[in-house]
């Protein structure tokens, strides 16, 4: 068996399935179900720590749905696996997304049972799909949704991505930093990223940079000297003593530029109490100051409201696995079949059917007030989120905004959410989401068939 590569490329997408979606396809295609389906995705609860979940990646997916194919290598790979008749490889061999998906915008807030976006397509055709868009989906809105936390805690301060280093796996630490454009992050250290998603790339020195010099004033001399305006690390040894020697350089040197220095250890709002008091005193009131070093939205928050003199902050590990809430609990079901309702009853897991719509409703002055979630054939108070993204197949043209205009809807978006949601605490009331009264009625028309039919099985039975 030869050796794996080791990143995976566009044409493996295909078969990042899991075993079941290829069996039920094999079993659509035998038995000629090929009816049309609507499935939804969404989540049925908000996670512990969350009043939002910023959604994120449910439009992008789409251009990975337009030219996903199975290739012979593909092929070639589940004829090992034994399981798949000729017939159905031959049918993967052409198979192509003929339906249509339509999805929020990139970067709004969304509650539980609000679909992120809705797939009609042939039965089989949106079975395969299914972990794929919820794997990609999950990434980015776990990520923004954490993302955004950040830049509300920072309160207008900006927030810096420093987390590729922890995060799991190389393409979350790339499609991380889109989400967190989306969410309002200032920059990433990560550079290709930064480079393909017009992030800021931002970035200062290590300890070990301040270590390997001769002193620590050689390595602060050099790197100005090389990058000027650059931040420079001051708590590699002495915080203050640093600051103080910066202080006394740069009053005997005017002509040297530093844009600012970082603190990265110790008690980040007393250190910078300090570091702004002898900055100041030297008449350096210029240079900002900027905090790293495990911080998370709450810490942030913390400083912010204690009136540290910070300018920005640096953020890693927190944002780049979300670790308070690191996953959402999405659902990918069947809403209808050849036109007719469907949904799941399971205790616990009951699902809504039909296809729908989310009507978002605002106040006089533009504040978010309620949503109204009604079937996609409804007219609702509000304004619809769901929009056509891809029609037979093919992405609708203008339908996925550029990438600074989705930063911009985030932006207003999340700036229209009741202040309880905007908070870091649990909000005291849940963002008000009701459900029309035809697709309660839909719901209950639905269970009541569902009841007749298992009757009906249980007497044949007998």
């Amino acid at each position: 068996m030869a050796e794996p590569s080791l990143m995976l490329k566009e044409q493996d997408l295909p078969l990042l399935v899991d075993l079941y979606e290829l069996a039920m396809a094999q079993a659509y295609w035998r038995s000629g179900m090929d009816g049309e389906a609507v499935f939804s995705l969404f989540f049925r609860k908000l996670p512990e720590h969350r009043n939002f979940i910023l959604a994120c990646g449910q439009q992008q997916v789409a251009r990975v749905i337009e030219s996903l194919r199975f290739t012979d290598e593909n092929i070639r790979r589940l004829e090992a696996l034994d399981r798949f008749e000729p017939g159905f490889l031959d049918w993967l061999r052409q198979w192509r997304f003929t339906g249509s998906i339509r999805a929020l915008p990139e970067g709004t807030p969304v509650f539980p049972q609000e679909p992120l976006l809705e797939i009609t397509a042939p039965v089989a055709q949106a079975q395969i799909l299914e972990s794929l868009v919820m794997n990609y989906v999950h990434l980015e809105s776990t990520l923004a949704s954490k993302a955004v936390r950040h830049v509300l805690a920072a309160n207008g301060r900006p927030v810096v991505d420093f987390g590729m280093r922890r995060m799991h796996g190389l393409d979350s630490a790339w499609r991380g930093v889109r989400a967190y454009r989306v969410a309002g992050l200032a920059g990433t250290s990560n550079i290709q990223a930064g480079t393909d998603f017009g992030l800021p790339v931002k970035g200062t020195m290590a300890h070990s940079f301040v270590q390997a010099c001769e002193d620590e004033m050689a390595a602060f001399r050099m790197y100005a000297e090389l990058y000027p305006g650059t931040t420079l690390l001051v708590d590699t040894y002495d915080t203050r003593g640093a600051v103080r020697n910066i202080a006394r350089w740069l009053r005997e040197n005017p002509d040297v530029d530093i844009g600012g220095i970082r603190l990265d250890s110790g008690d980040l709002g007393e250190e910078a109490r300090d570091c702004r008091q002898i900055l100041d005193e030297a008449g350096l009131d210029h240079i900002r100051i900027m905090a790293s070093g495990g911080l998370d939205e709450y810490q942030i928050d913390s400083l912010v409201a204690a009136g540290a003199p910070i300018d920005g902050f640096g953020v890693g590990t927190a944002i780049g696995v979300a670790n308070d809430a690191p996953a959402i609990e999405l659902a990918y079901k069947l809403t209808a079949y050849q036109g007719e309702p469907r949904m799941k009853k399971s205790t616990g897991k009951r699902s809504w059917p039909c296809p729908k719509q989310v009507f978002r409703q605002f106040d006089g002055s533009g504040r978010m007030q309620r949503d109204l979630i009604a079937e996609a054939s409804e007219e609702g108070e509000g304004t619809p989120l769901l929009q056509p993204v891809m029609r037979d197949g093919h992405l609708v043209e203008g339908a996925i905004a550029p990438l600074e205009d989705q930063v911009d809807y985030a932006r207003d978006a999340v700036a229209a959410l009741p202040d309880q949601q905007k908070q870091l605490a649990p909000a005291a009331q849940a963002y008000p989401v009701n459900f029309s009264k035809s697709l309660e009625q839909k719901q209950a028309q639905t269970l009541e068939r569902i009841a007749h039919l298992q009757e009906w099985n249980y007497r044949g039975q007998d």
